[in-house]
């Protein structure tokens, strides 16, 4: 693996749980200091809701009206900061297809790819990742459940995963 690489990371936070939720926040995390997050404002035709995503989420039907930008907007600006890039999840199993239902409500075509995060990890790397972002929660006082922050978290447990694998004590500094 490059020793340079750092993996650009998207999370989405959704309305629900299940097959009729929708994106509600999108979080991107790319180079060192850059983020992108947005809240989105539902489709008219989203209706779904769950009480319980809400409680963890802690983003109200009112907060998305109130602030969430329009999905052609937001659909437009991922693909204009991810345009041909592959970009990696944690949970893409759910992320992408909240990430296509965006896009075929903007009825746009979505110009990158999500991968699983697992695709990019060596066994070294799996083998402590839960204990190394938990570690890396704690001594930054993270919560999880926002998209940004979820995106941060997981980019900086690959980063501090590599470096612990490739069995160095720390990492360059222009490396994390």
């Amino acid at each position: 693996m490059n020793r340079a690489f750092r993996p650009f990371i998207i999370d989405v936070e959704a309305s629900g749980f299940g097959p009729l939720s929708y994106p509600i926040e999108i979080g991107v995390a790319m180079d060192p200091g850059r983020r992108y997050s947005t809240l989105i404002k539902p489709d008219d035709e989203w209706t779904h809701w769950d009480n319980k995503a809400e409680e963890v989420h802690r983003i109200t039907r009112d907060m998305l009206n109130r602030y969430g930008r329009p999905v052609k907007e937001v659909a437009e600006r991922l693909n204009d900061l991810l345009e041909n890039r592959f970009v990696y999840s944690d949970a893409w199993v759910v992320d992408q297809p909240w990430i296509t239902r965006l896009f075929a409500a903007a009825r746009l075509p979505q110009l990158f790819t999500v991968s699983a995060i697992e695709t990019v990890l060596s066994e070294a790397q799996m083998g402590i990742w839960h204990e190394t972002k938990n570690e890396f929660m704690m001594e930054n006082h993270l919560e999880r459940h926002r998209a940004s922050t979820d995106a941060f978290i997981i980019q900086e447990t690959y980063l501090r995963t590599r470096v612990i694998a490739d069995g160095q004590t720390q990492a360059p500094l222009d490396d994390l």
